[in-house]
């Protein structure tokens, strides 16, 4: 402690008895205190640093005291702190009398030039005496590793051509286009109906391109508000506004460098971000909001709309320069409506996740309500029919759902009751019919109808049960379970 003769003498007086109450404080509070002069030797210790000398090796305190202090404490840091005159306020130090928490604190005189160092043995056995901080630093560093992997999962695609279910014309011909462009470096803009898949494309096309290691980021600019856009693409420089996040925040752009970046909702961008998002792609480079430095980025775009983009650029809502940037590689995703023959198939597919996420038993649709589901239009597409499925299996019983039952859920949804196909009984008749064959119960005349289907469709399968199961939108299991209900023999191979 120095005097400062800026201070009135009180003040002065005060300082002076505060700086002898810490030391006495440190001293009698801590597992040790020494002191070292200007030239490193040590030059005082107290009673409770005493204890550690037989452990340092020294029988007497004159051995220790008087000697330079790293020839009697291994592995010392007081040589630091006497060249830099910088404290060390909290450090572990290890030697042969143990593992202790100290703190190294300079001394100067009064033209402010160190003249030695007090050190202070804050803690002895730390594993045990800061056992509490440690569990909470570890904790914090399990979460962090959580949170870490969490984010790395969400920047990973979900989805594969495999999951694009179908092997109508259609759908094929999408996946081939689809496959076609995952192989190239220039934009994809995916065009089609709400519900048919869009998003599920860009995924798989990502993960089928050389980029499939890297982020997939996503933006939808309909859930987006117009003044957020431009920040959520480019980023935010440090403190760029009031309120804005003192370290910056990355944007969209940055996160994807490397991967995919997918624009959802094309046709809902705001006009002002067109024409920065049109310069960012040809530059290939950002300016984060209130900064002043290009950032560089190695991005592939994927966009989707469900919009007609021609028609805006008429009209004037959609740059044209953007459009063609944007438009190099066009994949129409045809409408559920168009892939008829995929319907059974997407109906197995949603009913096992649906079950999957549920954890309830897999709805099984009996053919005449799935005749019912394949004659709707399906505004909304996919996501319509899956609508239809899980209200289906919250509202349902039993999992062997009836044409009856689809029929109710259409009818209450607002779609109109269209006929299935031909040569499949009507699950909903538009009007009663008053005739002998239909006054029997209602479950005789479904078992029937569903006798009647299976074996048509093993006799267009030729008598493969998987490929007749397939057709009727069931499990194998299911249709065994059906055929040993209809008294039929377990090997045979043709029913007709």
């Amino acid at each position: 402690m120095t005097r400062d003769d800026r201070l009135p003498r009180d003040a002065q007086s005060i300082l002076e008895l505060a700086a002898r109450s810490m030391f006495e404080l440190f001293a009698n509070a801590s597992e040790g205190m020494m002191l070292v002069d200007r030239d490193a030797r040590v030059v005082w210790i107290n009673d409770q640093y005493r204890r550690f000398l037989p452990a340092l090796g020294f029988e007497r305190e004159e051995d220790f005291v008087g000697h330079p202090v790293s020839r009697v404490v291994q592995n010392t840091q007081m040589h630091q702190v006497l060249a830099t005159g910088k404290p060390i306020l909290i450090d572990l130090l290890t030697n042969r009398a143990g593992t202790f928490v100290v703190s190294r604190i300079p001394l100067r005189d009064g033209a402010g030039e160190v003249i030695g160092v007090l050190g202070i043995v804050l803690f002895d056995h730390p594993e045990t005496t800061l056992q509490p901080l440690i569990s909470k630093f570890a904790r914090l560093e399990q979460d962090l590793s959580e949170a870490r992997r969490e984010l790395a999962s969400q920047r990973r695609t979900k989805y594969t051509f495999a999951s694009f279910v179908g092997s109508s014309a259609a759908a094929l011909e999408v996946k081939r286009q689809a496959r076609r462009a995952a192989q190239s470096a220039s934009p994809v803009l995916l065009l089609g109906e709400t519900g048919t898949g869009k998003e599920l494309l860009a995924h798989a096309i990502h993960a089928a391109s050389p980029r499939a290691g890297r982020p997939f980021v996503s933006v939808n600019m309909a859930a987006v508000p117009d003044t957020l856009l431009e920040a959520e693409f480019f980023g935010v420089a440090p403190g760029a506004y009031t309120g804005a996040d003192k370290k910056g925040r990355d944007g969209k752009f940055k996160l994807a460098d490397g991967g995919t970046l997918f624009l959802d909702e094309l046709g809902d961008m705001p006009m002002s971000v067109q024409v920065k998002l049109l310069r960012a792609l040809q530059e290939g480079e950002i300016e984060p909001l209130g900064s002043n430095k290009l950032l560089r980025f190695d991005v592939r775009v994927v966009a989707a709309t469900s919009r007609d983009l021609q028609q805006m650029v008429r009209e004037g809502s959609f740059r044209e320069d953007l459009y063609y940037r944007l438009n190099v590689l066009p994949i129409r995703v045809p409408p559920l409506r168009e892939r008829q023959d995929d319907i059974a198939l997407l109906i197995e597919a949603l009913c096992e996740d649906i079950a999957a996420r549920g954890g309830g038993a897999q709805l099984e649709l009996t053919a005449d309500a799935q005749a019912l589901l394949a004659a709707q239009p399906w505004r909304g597409n996919i996501r319509e029919l899956r609508n239809v499925l899980e209200q289906l299996a919250l509202r349902s019983d039993t999992h062997h759902i009836a044409g009856a039952q689809v029929g109710a859920v259409l009818q209450e949804a607002g779609l109109p009751a269209l006929a299935p196909a031909a040569g499949v009984a009507r699950a909903v008749p538009r009007a009663p019919v008053v005739a002998d064959a239909l006054l029997r119960p209602l479950p005789e005349q479904i078992a029937e109808l569903e006798q009647r289907a299976i074996r048509e469709a093993l006799a267009h399968t030729g008598g493969n049960r998987t490929a007749a199961a397939r057709l009727l939108g069931i499990s194998r299991a299911s249709l065994y379970d059906r055929l040993a209900a209809m008294g039929e023999p377990s090997d045979i191979q043709t029913i007709v």
